[in-house]
This record gives structure tokens, C-alpha cells and sequence, in this order.
């Protein structure tokens, strides 16, 4: 059957449809829910700072970027939901992006490029990080862009070809330390490629000169405004070698698991992906070095490395999160061998799973009470309060400096006396991220009490076993028994 190419006007409009589809998917209930972790409101609170001139955090988590980017949203509103919709937006546009690159890269038709949209669209995963406030759905969109402009590289080994290639990468340092893992997989695929471009005619120091501009452009603006110069590039050695334990007492970032992601792609994500994942293993047998990998092993290379590599680190799913859609992509491109009815009917029954996943682990931890906490609060005058650990409260209780962490129940009496504490709010994500130190709040009887669903979901204590360093058995033993809890919100009086 003569399928129209996907460059073609009709199969465009087809993908174009399938992505509208996925917006109110990836919307759905988020007006409604806070932002779920605290590097989302930490983040919405530098990128005002930025906006405001204050650069002092410019370089949190190595990712300038980022705040450069939202800071001017936050000269026309400060309501989180905008930068959250705004986020879930890129989200949408970085499968956009990764579904035209791999489309085109294997020269699917139309209508199976709009079920790729759809299938990879509803992976569990990138639904849930495409709701937060991170660097994720930035940092998906430019390693879209990378591993289209790469393959381009590839197949037409040329100078502009491989600038655009780093110019990706470079995009992506920007907002992500996490793309510097991408660099032993491209050195494989340079040597597996074996035509030496990066070195004639001075390619190297070029594209090294490059990766290095932004370190130097943003590094001067750094000093300007008093900040050390070797900031940024201090992020990653810090990142890499701690050098102190974190309030959860993980101190090494490596830790070899090799069942982990394995684990949470069975329990989370559509089977699919094992196929993705495993499907292209008979077409290594049919790679030579110093020829150009076959489209669907050069896809498959990006995933099977990622995963190797990510399972000596310590380990949440976010890890994976540029692999979620290589597999999904895999696993339509084995299928596409069967007969178009029998197709339709494998991917649309594997979207509707997909779906009901999303529901079940999602939505269902969507809507949240941190509003009705800041209603109390200022209908009995609180005044500052103290919050263990988490600042989810922090987007409906302003101003910013109003909620003011707690990583000890030690630190509650010198805060009463600095700041006038009335109350202190124990909010379950001292769960979530495993710092138990709060017993004797705990034992104490609550001014008013909520429940808040988030903060039992199974996906965000996973998120954090990367900052308390638990197994994947561990991270949802603790996760069940905080759902256990009926009430993760408690106001407690400052005795």
C-alpha cells in the first residue's frame, strides 16, 4: 500500500490534529492543582527574582535558561498556574517536536505519524512531568531537536549539519546539566560513524568554541552582577561530588540498580515499551562500523545507552524521561508491519490503556487544599508560618517570605522568635522526601487539618528516591504508608 510521505501537506494537518488532541489531555485538572514539588515553586520564585534583576540564583541547578526564559512572564503576572500552563505547553511541543524528528527520520506516513503523537503523547511519565514547573519539558524539546539534527549529521556529513547538532546540545546545556550525558553517547556515535568530520578543517575547536559561549557570555553577566565566575561550571562538580550528605542523608550519586527503571516500566507504562525497548536487538547484527546506523538502531542507541547509563546513577524516573518516547516510537515502527486494520486496533487499544493510567495515577492526585490552608491562615490572622520541609504553600500565601522551610523541628523555636510563628504547617512532604524528623510535631493536635492527594501519589515519592537515595521498594513502601494518612496538611499552634 503507497502511504503519502509525511512531508506531504495532508499527513502534516494529521499531525498537527493529533498534537491539538494531546493540549487538553495534558491540561486537563491543572488549574485546579498546585505545583507539586519544591523545585517547581522554588523555580517560579527565581524566575520572579530574575525578572526583577536579582540574578543572585540565576544558575540554580545549572540551568540559566530557564529562568531567562519565564522571567519576562513574570513582568505581567505572578499566578503560578500561568507559568504551569505555559510549561505543560512546551511539554506538548517537545513530543511535537520528537514525533516530526523520528517521523521524518523514518519516513513514516501521515497517519501513523499522527498515532505516534498520540501513543507517545500518553505515556504516563511525560504526562506527569509535562505538569510541573521544571526544566523537563525544556530540556525534551531541545534533545528532540538534538537527535533529529544529529541523525542529519549522520546521514549528510557536513560542517552546517554538525554546527546545528551542537547548537541543540549547546540549547540544552543551557537549560539542563543532564545534557553533558549525552556527550559519551555522541563520542560512540562519532566513532561508530568513523568519518572524521568533527576533525578536518577545524570543525573541533569551532564547535568546542561553541559549547563554551554561553559559559562565557552568561558567566560575565554572572560577575556583573557579583557572582563568581566559575558558578555555573562549580554546579556540576557539586552535582557530581557532593560534599555533604542532603537532609535525607544521600551524600554518593552513584548507585548501580539495574531492575529499577526496568521495574517502573512495568508498573507504570504501557507494554509496549518492551517492545520498543527490546524489538531492535535483531538489527544489531546488521550494523557495520563506519556505515550509517539504520534509523530505527539509531533511535534504539539513544535508549539502550540512556538507560545503561542512568541505571549506575541515583535513579527517580525523570532519568528517562528523553527514552519514554524513543520507546514508544520503537515499538509503532516493529508494528508497523502488520496490516493497517490490526495496527489501528493494537495502538488505539494501547492509547486507551494509557489513558486510564494517566486517570488512575494522574489526575487522580490532581486537585489540591493548599488554598484552603492559606484561607484558614488568613482568616485567623497567622501571620508566617513554618512548613516542614515543602513550600507548596507558597504560591497561595503571599508574600514569598510568609512560608519559611523547616528541615528540623529543632529550628521551630529560634524561627518563633525571628519571625513570630504562630503556626506551623506539617506538610506531608517531609514523606516524600524522607526527612523524619519531625516526631514531636507529630504527636501534637492540629488547629485544622487537610488532606492533599499529591502527597501520596506513587510517581512523586519515585521522583524524589534520586534525592533520598532509596530502592524502588523502598520509595513505594514509604509511598503506601503515607496513603495511609488520610490528612497530609496539618496546621499545628507554636506552643
Amino acid at each position: 500500500m503507497n502511504l503519502p510521505r509525511f512531508s506531504h501537506l495532508q499527513p502534516f494537518w494529521l499531525w498537527l490534529i493529533a498534537l491539538a488532541l494531546l493540549v487538553p489531555m495534558r491540561l486537563h485538572g491543572l488549574a485546579t492543582a498546585a505545583l507539586p514539588d519544591y523545585d517547581s515553586v522554588r523555580n517560579w520564585q527565581i524566575v520572579q527574582e530574575v525578572a526583577q534583576g536579582n540574578l543572585r540564583h540565576l544558575f540554580h541547578h545549572g540551568s540559566p535558561a530557564f529562568a531567562l526564559v519565564y522571567a519576562p512572564v513574570s513582568w505581567l503576572t505572578t499566578d503560578y498556574r500561568v507559568f504551569q500552563h505555559l510549561n505543560a505547553l512546551v511539554a506538548v511541543a517537545a513530543v511535537g517536536l520528537l514525533s516530526w524528528c523520528i517521523a521524518r527520520i523514518t519516513r513514516l506516513s501521515g497517519w501513523l505519524a499522527a498515532l505516534l503523537v498520540l501513543l507517545m503523547g500518553t505515556s504516563v511519565f511525560l504526562t506527569f512531568s509535562g505538569r510541573d514547573f521544571t526544566m523537563s519539558s525544556w530540556s525534551l524539546l531541545c534533545f528532540a531537536g538534538l537527535l533529529g539534527a544529529y541523525y542529519q549529521r549522520l546521514q549528510n556529513p557536513s560542517a552546517p549539519a554538525l554546527y546545528r547538532a551542537a547548537g541543540w546540545l549547546v540549547l540544552g546545556l543551557c537549560f539542563n546539566y543532564k545534557f553533558l550525558l549525552t556527550l559519551p553517547i555522541l563520542a560512540v556515535l562519532e566513532w561508530w560513524q568513523a568519518d572524521g568530520l568533527v576533525w578536518r578543517n577545524g570543525h573541533w575547536w569551532r564547535v568546542l568554541l561553541l559549547l563554551l559561549a554561553p559559559y562565557v557570555v552568561l558567566g560575565a553577566v554572572g560577575v556583573v552582577a557579583g557572582l563568581p565566575w566559575y558558578l555555573w561550571p562549580a554546579i556540576y562538580y557539586k552535582v557530581a561530588f557532593p560534599d555533604a550528605a542532603n537532609a535525607a542523608g544521600r551524600a554518593a550519586t552513584l548507585r548501580p540498580d539495574f531492575l529499577y527503571y526496568l521495574r517502573y516500566l512495568w508498573d507504570f507504562e504501557s507494554g509496549l515499551v518492551w517492545l520498543g525497548l527490546l524489538g531492535p536487538l535483531w538489527q544489531l547484527r546488521q550494523a557495520r562500523r563506519g556505515t550509517l546506523l539504520p534509523p530505527e538502531l539509531y533511535i534504539a542507541v539513544w535508549g539502550w545507552c540512556l538507560l545503561a547509563g542512568m541505571s549506575l546513577l541515583v535513579k527517580a524516573p525523570r532519568g528517562l524521561l528523553w527514552a519514554y518516547g524513543l520507546w514508544y516510537a520503537l515499538a509503532l515502527l516493529q508494528l508497523r508491519r502488520l496490516p493497517a486494520p490490526a495496527l489501528v486496533a493494537v495502538l488505539a487499544t494501547a492509547i486507551g490503556l494509557n489513558l486510564y493510567r494517566i486517570q488512575r495515577e494522574v489526575y487522580a492526585y490532581s486537585p489540591t487544599n493548599y488554598p484552603r490552608v492559606a484561607a484558614w491562615l488568613r482568616a485567623h490572622q497567622g501571620g508566617p508560618v513554618g512548613s516542614t520541609v515543602g513550600i507548596g504553600l507558597a504560591p497561595f500565601y503571599p508574600p514569598a517570605d510568609t512560608v519559611r522551610v523547616l528541615m528540623h523541628e529543632q529550628e521551630l523555636s529560634a524561627s518563633r522568635r525571628g519571625h513570630g510563628f504562630r503556626y506551623v504547617l506539617l506538610d506531608g512532604y517531609w514523606r516524600v522526601t524522607n526527612v523524619a524528623r519531625f516526631q514531636e510535631l507529630r504527636r501534637q493536635q492540629p488547629a485544622a487539618a487537610w488532606p492533599e492527594p499529591m502527597l501520596t501519589c506513587p510517581l512523586l515519592f519515585l521522583e524524589h528516591s534520586e534525592f533520598t537515595g532509596l530502592s524502588y521498594t523502598e520509595t513505594l513502601q514509604r509511598q503506601q504508608a503515607a496513603a495511609h494518612d488520610s490528612l497530609q496538611l496539618r496546621l499545628v499552634p507554636v506552643q
